[in-house]
């Protein structure tokens, strides 16, 4: 499994920093989980947006799914596109009120968004906790005690990640090879890391404003394993 970070900018975007948003490559199968400002503009430097084969999207805040909007163009608008984007639609696993809220991000005003239905390019796939399969990715999802945010545990070829904010880390984590770890607004995940059992910790969701090396000097006093702050572009095999 291969995971590139294309923004792990946490609450907005920073200086030519995207905010949240990850691709996982496995199989030859693209995943992107979580797409917020600036992501589209980062994952096009990786491959063509129209060879990513279903989103994931852990919430619906603007740092985690702002992008959509922009990929709805993309889709619709593009004057020669690979594919019929409307035959082939792309899934989207995300909250419930995913096509509600974006109708409402993407039409102008309240006749537009009388009107407004992304579902004629996209395949919206209400997530629930449980497991599903997304291509060769298997997706263990779990609400946070607030039920606003999902953590996923996925898992290819004999490998797993889990990605998740601070009060999602057990038991999603427990034993993966890599913690994908919200660290902004003073959270650090060192300790839950070791009481996970993981293997490595990768540190993200980071607020342009913060110390990130005094976050990554507090999770490495609380894990003993290999810990990294994300970076954007950079790209890290798993197993």
């Amino acid at each position: 499994m291969l995971l590139t970070v294309l923004g792990c900018s946490g609450g907005l975007p920073g200086p030519d920093a995207a905010a949240s948003g990850y691709l996982l490559e496995s199989d030859g199968f693209r995943l992107v989980v979580d797409f917020g400002s600036g992501a589209l503009a980062a994952l096009q430097t990786r491959c063509d947006a129209f060879e990513v084969d279903a989103l994931l999207l852990s919430r619906l805040c603007p740092d985690h799914c702002s992008d959509l909007t922009a990929l709805t163009v993309l889709r619709r608008y593009h004057p020669d596109p690979p594919y019929d984007t409307t035959a082939r639609r792309l899934p989207v696993h995300a909250p419930g009120e995913a096509p509600d809220r974006f109708a409402r991000a993407y039409a102008e005003n309240a006749d537009e968004l009388a009107r407004t239905d992304l579902s004629d390019v996209f395949d919206f796939r209400p997530l629930v906790e449980g497991t599903i399969h997304i291509g060769p990715f298997e997706v263990v999802s779990a609400h946070d005690a607030g039920g606003r945010v999902f953590g996923f545990r996925i898992t290819s070829g004999g490998v797993s990640l889990a990605y998740t904010g601070l009060t999602l880390v057990l038991p999603l984590a427990a034993g993966v090879d890599l913690l994908l770890a919200e660290a902004g607004r003073g959270g650090c995940p060192g300790t839950s890391a070791t009481e996970a059992g993981v293997g490595r910790v990768l540190l993200t969701h980071i607020e342009p404003w913060a110390d990130h090396q005094a976050l990554l000097a507090h999770a490495r006093a609380g894990f003993a394993g290999p810990v990294e702050l994300a970076r954007q572009g950079e790209s890290y095999r798993i197993g």
